[in-house]
């Protein structure tokens, strides 16, 4: 099976000028914690929850800030005809639980997230996965 059969295709997507809060107002929204940030077609990065109440408002920024500035920049990726179980290997191991997915031409497609694999790969590798992800380091 290959990562296109299970990611999500429907994603929100930030842009790099987007306030932080128009953002953080989406992601409660959707009831969703992670957004890929792509300038164009372009993937330049990723942003959490997490990042932007660690990075952003926990450091004082003004609800008006560029999401640009609190983003992970060169996300781990998939692609959308790897295979699942080699997808979920390596987020297991660099303790990964969402990845943006691309096409050939590098465009963004989607994204795939643990509990996409664990419903669909069988559920010892995903158990797996998920022990190697919550580690700590």
């Amino acid at each position: 099976m290959k990562v296109r059969d299970v990611m999500s295709k429907d994603v929100q997507i930030a842009r790099p000028g987007d306030p932080i809060q128009e953002v953080a107002a989406r992601m409660a929204a959707g009831d969703f914690g992670f957004m890929p940030v792509a300038d164009g077609e372009t993937l330049i990065g990723t942003i959490t929850d997490r990042d932007i109440t660690v990075r952003a408002v926990a450091a004082g920024a003004a609800p008006s800030a560029s999401v640009v500035e609190y983003i992970t920049r060169d996300p781990h990726t998939a692609h959308e005809d790897d295979d699942l179980k080699t997808v979920l290997d390596a987020m297991g191991s660099r303790q990964i639980r969402r990845l943006p997915v691309l096409d050939k031409n590098e465009r963004l497609v989607g994204v795939v997230s643990l509990g996409d694999l664990s419903t669909r790969v069988k559920e010892k590798y995903a158990g797996e996965a998920l022990e190697d992800i919550s580690r700590t380091a």
